[in-house]
């Protein structure tokens, strides 16, 4: 029974248990890149509003001749969230080598 609770380790205050030697699930290591990127790329097509949409576009058009845009603050929080799907796909992808 001690060898098994040797083998597990705790994060982030016993939230998150691993046992060692396990590698990240194939479906997660697809599933990352996937949402994020399509987070991102909802943030860029998005970014100002659904102009094209049959019965909100000409209000959110007004609403962006109104306002001013912030194209070049949205650009840099996407590149952002792209870091971190790479960054997030990169440590899964990686093999786990933590010692204790």
């Amino acid at each position: 029974m001690s060898d098994k609770k040797n083998e597990l380790k705790e994060y982030a205050g016993g939230w998150i248990t691993e046992r060692k030697g396990t590698e990240v699930p194939g479906f997660l290591k697809v599933a990352f890149p996937i949402i994020g990127l399509g987070c991102a790329s909802y943030l860029i097509f998005f970014m100002n509003g659904e102009i094209h949409h049959e019965d909100r576009g000409p209000l959110v058009q007004k609403m962006n001749q109104a306002t001013t845009s912030a194209d070049g603050l949205m650009y840099f929080v996407a590149a952002l969230a792209l870091i971190f799907v790479v960054t997030v796909v990169l440590f899964a992808i990686r093999k786990s080598d933590h010692h204790e």
